[in-house]
């Protein structure tokens, strides 16, 4: 191990002044000089220049600092160095003996985050100055992988911390993998979350996000002969450097309880069970500027007077334990299993939480920065809140009651304001996304907010009748079965008095209709009785066999002033179908926001090879910042220099996935085969199981050839698959089995050897995927069309120069246009073919491929283990009936895909062409930056504007 080139034991005052060294420096900094003090003066000599440096420049620095020209100059290595042994020393995690390579992070990440502590209290007190408005993202997932490299990168550190880091005995990259990935998210919610923090800094935009701190995330995935085991993650074992603990920000959370009425008649919630919800910041700088916006997540125990310790002495420990257990809880894990009751009430007390903390977080810095007295009215001028899907949709009532029941507004007053300050992002079509909540349990928990919930709804329900009218009774039905967020509620009185009025009105219209017509025949009577016992047949009572349920989604679309979407096709499905009644009513509100990721961590720093040759034939690095630049690239892609450039970067980054491959699964890959991976989250939607099925196939033709014909009729491929399925979704935990248990059989072949091989990484995560998207030559993107709202490892994958094959779901729409359609693998069912090929498989007349029935009867005849897949293959047969009736369409799909596979071989064995579709895609993701996309919400959304610290 290595040690210390000092002594482990040096007292405080030598110590200290390694770490004053670059706190003087920055003083400096701060009043406008331009070097940094070297650690070789005494610390008495530092003072005096320092006092001497501010008094010289006192007289000018206000204009300086007006006119934005205060320069800065990073630390050099030496600074660097001597700032990593104060903290290995002074805030060490680890004992003094050694300095092995954890405890080299832990005290680098320090270092780095004393100057991201600097920049963000600049930017925090210039923007209470200002007093601008700022945007709040609430997201329940904040993916965001390792953030040391990312953050030296940001503030071009890399090469100081490089040599900084060599003068201590250490690699930066190889301290850069000590640090876990921060387990706060699961897929490409939480992952666009990050990105998203990562733009708004970089392009100053006045910002933060608020999140939960799961103690455990959602769970690391280990893969055995069983599948998939989930254990829970230990990602705060060690402590988490990057975090700050604000023990002086902390908001009471309160669930169950009773409603009562006060003298003046305001409502009061109280009693109940009540915790505390503590802010833990952590700072997210941007590339090349002070910005340094942030993150507070939000941690849940309970104040020490709640410990019970008389039932403690006495020897009840868990009723003396009870309170604190049930308000940690709360935190401890992302996503908690809902198939139980409690398990329902927990994730419910998440979303809760999240929302609670934060508006009250963000309510308190908006009086702060007000003058008295507080206009409420300016709220939505200062604040745009954003719900990231509809976890957080009890914003909406939580931010009504705080303004009725705390800060004394009228109904009226609460719900424009709340209207005109929230906004919500939908992510996906799939019932889970679009949740719905018992009513029963909301009102056990939250109380008060059923009460406004109830109101909400009907207010919606008078807009609805005000636009409808109530002249066609069945149209009236029909829009309150599909808008109303209470559903299989009954009506409240005021829209039943509204109803009762029109029945009255329209008997008598009947009555004088029936004297005009008085002469009719009989025949004529008898149709007019049967219209009017259609008319008796139309009812508006809930239905007692169905659940009382509240749809969270109606309720962000009606208490929100813009709702998005996140690619262009998910958009028309969002108006089309998704939320078209309330399309219809509220055209203005709807918006596309097609996704997009960061370009720093997604090529800058994860592809330093590749970004070398952009950055040379593009003749800047600017495009880290512009992607549109990108599109330079398009001009060269015949070039033969830029080729042959671009595929040795590429082999390196190829190298690098082989040897990650085997140190995760002990597999050897060739470098030379073609690397194909699927890595996201397990869903049958997103269709690894046609992946799978595909491979079979391919296998089981390689099995019935001579090993002549294998290499004249396939291209070598490594199957790269990685991505979790949920601990209770027992088919994606069957259809990872399937994989792993392909892979142990395809591996050991030894007549197929190099020809193909299939590999599941376990653990999937960001600093996984910064290994395997900059080595991958083939992407998967392949979800049922219509089912994938958008995508962003699809934009990831592109960004790198990788091949994609896909249906035309989500981003995959826009990635082929921008790419060109010759440089995009396609197959498959179009979105608007769907709904009538389920309803032709419905009728019987689907008739699968010869080649899927072949797959299928393979898989079953045992070749891949004795595991019985009878279940996984069934759910692909069959008309109907709860897992089954590929409701998927893998097999209508199967043909398709298949012979786009075989058009990908063609393609790969010309390796001039794959280059230069290569080099086309990566050209093609310029319209793919977060950049952008954060420029779209902040101008069409949110309405901020970039603020620049001087």
């Amino acid at each position: 191990m290595a040690t210390l080139p000092t002594s482990a034991h040096s007292n405080l005052a030598t110590q200290s002044k390694f770490i004053s060294s670059f706190i003087y420096s920055n003083t400096i900094r701060r009043n406008s000089r331009r070097f940094f003090i070297s650690t070789s003066c005494s610390s008495r000599a530092r003072r005096q220049l320092c006092v001497k440096t501010v008094a010289t420049d006192q007289k000018d620095a206000a204009t300086q600092t007006q006119e934005g020209s205060l320069a800065t100059f990073p630390p050099d290595s030496a600074s660097l160095a001597s700032i990593i042994k104060y903290h290995a020393e002074f805030t060490p995690s680890f004992s003094i003996e050694s300095f092995g390579l954890p405890k080299a992070f832990y005290a680098t990440a320090e270092s780095v985050r004393d100057m991201l502590i600097m920049n963000w209290n600049e930017t925090y007190e210039y923007y209470e100055k200002l007093n601008v408005k700022q945007a709040y993202y609430l997201s329940m997932e904040f993916l965001q992988g390792r953030a040391l490299l990312n953050a030296v990168g940001n503030l071009e550190l890399s090469g100081a911390y490089t040599e900084a880091l060599k003068k201590l005995g250490h690699n930066l990259e190889d301290v850069a993998t000590q640090e876990p990935d921060a387990a706060l998210g699961n897929g490409g919610l939480g992952r666009l979350a990050s990105c998203f923090l990562d733009s708004l800094a970089t392009q100053n935009y006045p910002a933060w996000g608020y999140g939960l701190r799961y103690k455990y995330g959602l769970f690391k995935q280990h893969i055995t002969k069983d599948g998939q085991e989930e254990v829970a993650e230990n990602w705060l074992e060690m402590g988490n450097p990057w975090e700050i603990p604000r023990n002086d920000v902390s908001y009471p959370v309160k669930f169950y309880g009773e409603v009562v009425s006060g003298p003046d008649g305001n409502k009061q919630w109280i009693g109940g069970e009540n915790v505390m919800a503590v802010a833990y910041d952590v700072p997210i700088p941007g590339y090349k500027t002070k910005t340094t916006i942030n993150l507070r997540l939000w941690s849940t125990k309970v104040a020490p007077e709640e410990f019970d310790l008389h039932a403690f002495n006495t020897g009840d420990h868990a009723k003396a334990y009870a309170a604190i257990k049930n308000a940690e809880k709360i935190c401890y894990i992302l996503y908690p299993g809902d198939e139980s009751v409690e398990g329902k009430s927990l994730r419910l007390k998440q979303q809760y939480t999240l929302c609670s903390a934060s508006l009250q977080d963000i309510i308190a810095r908006f009086e702060r920065r007000s003058r008295e007295p507080v206009k409420w009215e300016e709220f939505p001028e200062k604040v745009a809140v954003q719900m990231n899907d509809t976890h957080p949709t009890l914003c909406i009532p939580e931010l009504i009651r705080i303004l009725m029941d705390v800060k004394g507004l009228s109904w009226k007053e609460a719900w424009d304001i709340t209207r005109r300050t929230v906004a919500y992002t939908n992510h996906t079509v799939l019932p889970e996304a679009l949740e719905k909540w018992s009513l029963q349990l909301i009102q056990e928990l939250l109380p008060r907010h059923v009460e406004i919930i109830k109101l909400i709804d009907e207010e919606l329900i008078h807009t609805i009748i005000a636009e409808y009218g109530t002249e066609d009774l069945d149209l009236l039905v029909q829009k309150l079965r599909e808008m109303r967020i209470l559903d299989n509620i009954e009506l409240p009185d005021s829209v039943l008095e509204i109803l009762s009025k029109s029945e009255e009105s329209s008997a008598v219209d009947h009555i004088e209709e029936v004297d005009k017509e008085a002469k009719a025949t009989d025949e004529e009577a008898q149709s007019e009785g049967l219209d009017s016992e259609k008319k008796k047949e139309v009812t508006f009572e809930p239905d007692p066999k169905l659940p009382k349920m509240v749809r969270m989604a109606n309720l962000c679309v009606a208490g929100g002033h813009a709702v998005n979407g996140v690619a262009e096709i998910h958009s028309e499905i969002v108006k089309n179908e998704v939320f078209n009644d309330f399309y219809m009513l509220w055209p203005e509100k709807f918006q596309n926001k097609t996704n997009g990721v960061t370009p720093r961590r997604w090529i800058r720093f994860c592809n330093p090879d590749l970004s070398k040759i952009i950055t040379k034939w593009t003749g800047t690095e600017d495009w880290v910042k512009d992607t549109e630049i990108l599109v330079t690239l398009g001009k060269f892609a015949d070039n033969e220099d830029l080729q042959s450039e671009w595929r040795e970067a590429k082999r390196r980054n190829k190298i690098k996935v082989a040897s990650f491959l085997k140190e995760k699964t002990g597999y050897l890959v060739n470098p030379d085969a073609m690397f194909d991976v699927q890595v996201k989250r397990i869903h049958e939607y997103k269709r690894q199981l046609l992946n799978i099925l595909g491979i079979v196939n391919r296998y089981k033709k390689m099995k019935e050839m001579s090993p002549d014909e294998r290499k004249a009729r396939f291209v070598p491929r490594v199957c790269i698959f990685g991505g979790k399925a949920f601990a209770t979704y027992v088919q994606a935990k069957r259809i990872v089995k399937f994989i792993t248990d392909v892979g142990a059989t395809v591996n050991n072949d030894q007549e197929i050897g190099d020809l193909l091989k299939v590999v599941f990484v376990p653990d999937y995560n960001v600093s996984v995927a910064e290994v395997l998207i900059p080595g991958s030559e083939l992407s998967q993107h392949i979800s049922t069309a219509g089912m994938e709202a958008s995508g962003t490892s699809n934009m990831k994958f592109a960004m790198n120069g990788c091949i994609q094959i896909g249906t035309l779901d989500g981003a995959n729409v826009e990635i082929r246009q921008e790419v060109g359609e010759d440089n995009f693998f396609l197959f498959g069912a179009h979105a608007h073919e769907i709904a009538g090929l389920r309803n032709e498989r419905a009728q019987g007349k689907f008739v699968a491929d010869p080649r899927f029935e072949e797959v299928k009867a393979y898989v079953r005849s045992g070749v891949f283990g004795p595991y019985n897949y009878d279940e996984l293959m069934g759910s692909l047969e069959g008309n109907e009936g709860y897992g089954r009736a590929d409701y998927f369409l893998v097999g209508k799909d199967f043909p398709s895909y298949l012979e786009c596979q075989d058009k990908v071989d063609e393609a790969y064995r010309d390796q001039k062409r794959w280059t230069k579709m290569s080099i086309l895609n990566t050209a093609g993701s310029y319209k793919f930056s977060s950049d952008r996309t954060i420029h779209e919400y902040a101008r069409d959304i949110w309405r901020i504007e970039p603020v620049v610290l001087p």
